[in-house]
């Protein structure tokens, strides 16, 4: 039976073997009514709008020269947000840099984050989110001034 419905589905079987439309479409309709389930039994947990999983594939990183101590509570609150953040001293004094650096460490660390030196006075702050991979060599080389 079910090749003879599909055969006609595709013109295939014979004329003698038709089966008026009328009579297919009310099997066909009587089968879907009998496999939905009501809208309020159906558990619609796991779904998530197109928009929403978009907004959540973003993520940003923002860029800091920070020339005061006080600018630190702005990186802080970027990484609080979930945001990246790189942090550029080549504009400060060594002594503040290394304030703001102990700073963001502790942020970092209550967010279970990580930080770390990218460049001469330059360094990564990223939330839980984020993974970095890789090692600048360059780096290795150099005396840590700021740490």
């Amino acid at each position: 039976m079910a090749f003879d419905k599909l055969g006609r589905f595709f013109g295939i079987s014979g004329d003698d073997d038709a089966v008026n439309e009328e009579d297919y479409e009310a099997e066909h309709h009587e089968q879907v009514e009998d496999d939905e389930v009501p809208y309020n039994t159906i558990n619609r947990d796991n779904v998530v709008s197109i928009k929403q999983g978009m907004n959540q594939a973003k993520s940003q990183i923002v860029l800091y020269e920070p020339r005061v101590y006080s600018d630190a509570k702005e990186v802080a609150q970027n990484l609080l947000k979930n945001k990246a953040v790189v942090i550029n001293f080549s504009r400060m004094e060594d002594s503040s840099a290394r304030r703001i650096v102990d700073f963001i460490t502790g942020t970092v660390y209550a967010l279970n984050g990580e930080i770390q030196r990218i460049g001469d006075k330059i360094f990564l702050a990223t939330p839980p989110k984020f993974v970095t991979d890789g090692k600048i060599s360059e780096l290795i080389d150099k005396k840590d001034n700021l740490s």
